[in-house]
């Protein structure tokens, strides 16, 4: 029985209305159908269901998910047409339609003009943070875009300064990405304690401790970090818990709100598609409405356009904001988040754990040390595999258009998405142990990254 679903979306920068309509010609569950608006004509022939936007768009990604193959996607990935793309847990392949997105935005500038900020430019990070927001599990308006992770923690950590001498205490793990360490590190007034583990990081909280700044998925290994205990014991002392959501957002299923963390910050250019530019932070509700950032701008004004002479914060999360919006990145960036909506997490993640797998068997079948976790609850997105002069075999693969990187003391790291093939896998695998045997590397020794 045919199913016509009607919906009203906002045009991307415009902020006009229009309708859309589609006609699905499989049965479908009611349960993805909104009871409460709904009329039904033609009994018997044609159902009509009146559908409210969220729930539209939600039915629309359902049943496009469904129907389509993952590696149907591989057509939304220009860059797969020649090369083997393995390095999505660092920068992932561009979307086909970020480059539409990013001419909508030009023609949005050449023809509106100024009045492109009222039309949706200003609103951008709020807007589009509410879409990352869906993602990882956060509530609406919980959730803003920043330029990138380090100054979306410098945001936060401007709540708590100058600190309590007697709550000054930053406990990490020293598989943290360093530009988050560098932050910590860089004020004075704050004692860094680094622990070698999560289940150290629950020891060291204490009632000295002011923040634990934590990653969801560590960025050399893949390792995913076991964040229930860290946040329960930082909580029983009154700290509070940043988890960095960079290496899961979009790979591993991510719900901050049933996580209870504090703050949760991420970026878009790994396994959200979304490209540079488009870090994200996400503050608990009760705490939005209290924190005061000393870091700030003129977007985390309640009447920006006022232009008073003295602060007076936005409501939510919108108060975390600083100064005029990246408009183009958010553009490309939705091009992914849209993506990664219609497939779902929860399908990326059971495709991500089997690939991974298929990884660690070639990889033991070749004689490789593997340095990522074997077991599903452990393991994120990437496989870090470790060969005699890692960093020459990289720069070999890469002449050979294999894509990926390598991280000191770990090893290349292989990150496959959605969108990858088994073969590729496989011929990734090949190829490292068709140099290392014929020392095709030996040309690149003492290379560094550049990525």
């Amino acid at each position: 029985m045919p199913i016509v679903c009607r919906s009203l979306h906002r045009e991307r920068a415009h902020g006009h209305w229009a309708s859309v309509d589609w006609t699905i010609e499989h049965s479908l569950p009611a349960s993805l159908l909104n009871p409460e608006a709904r009329s039904t004509t033609d009994l018997g022939v044609r159902h009509r269901f009146w559908l409210v936007p969220t729930s539209c768009q939600s039915f629309h990604r359902l049943y496009a998910a469904r129907v389509r193959a993952l590696e149907d996607y591989r057509s939304e990935f220009p860059i797969l047409e020649h090369t083997t793309y393995l390095i999505n847990h660092s920068l992932a392949a561009m979307p086909r339609r970020a480059e539409e997105r990013l001419a909508e935005y030009a023609g949005t500038w050449r023809e509106r003009g100024i009045r492109a900020w009222g039309e949706g430019w200003w609103t951008m990070p709020m807007t589009v943070g509410d879409q990352v927001g869906r993602i990882v599990g956060a509530p609406a308006g919980t959730t803003v875009m920043h330029q990138n992770v380090a100054i979306a923690e410098a945001v936060v950590l401007s709540c708590y300064l100058p600190p309590d001498p007697a709550r000054n205490r930053i406990v990490y793990e020293r598989g943290n990405f360093p530009s988050v360490r560098y932050l910590y590190q860089a004020q004075p007034q704050l004692e860094v304690v680094v622990c070698r583990s999560d289940g150290e990081i629950v020891e060291a909280i204490d009632e000295r401790t002011l923040l634990v700044p934590i990653s969801h998925v560590l960025f050399k290994t893949g390792e995913i970090q076991d964040v229930g205990p860290i946040v329960r014991r930082a909580h029983e002392v009154g700290a509070h818990v940043i988890l960095d959501c960079y290496q899961s957002a979009g790979i591993v299923p991510v719900d901050v709100t049933r996580l209870a963390v504090d703050f949760a910050v991420g970026g878009s250019v790994k396994w959200l598609c979304g490209g540079p530019g488009n870090g994200w932070l996400y503050v608990r509700p009760d705490l939005a409405e209290r924190l005061e950032p000393t870091f700030t701008g003129w977007q985390a004004h309640e009447a920006p356009f006022g232009f008073e002479e003295t602060m007076r914060y936005a409501s939510g999360a919108a108060r975390f904001l600083t100064g005029t919006p990246n408009v183009p990145g958010h553009y490309a960036a939705t091009a992914g988040y849209d993506l990664i909506e219609e497939v779902g997490v929860e399908r990326i993640r059971a495709n991500s754990l089997r690939q991974t797998q298929l990884l660690l068997d070639l990889a033991d079948d070749a004689g490789f040390e593997v340095r990522s976790p074997r077991s599903d609850d452990r393991r994120g997105g990437t496989v870090t595999v470790h060969v005699p002069d890692f960093p020459a075999v990289h720069r070999e693969l890469t002449e050979r258009e294999i894509l990926c990187d390598f991280r000191p003391d770990a090893g290349i790291r292989l990150g496959p998405h959605y969108f990858t093939s088994d073969d590729e896998l496989r011929f990734a695998i090949a190829q490292i142990g068709e140099i290392v045997e014929t020392g095709a590397h030996e040309r690149h020794l003492g290379v560094v990254a550049q990525h």
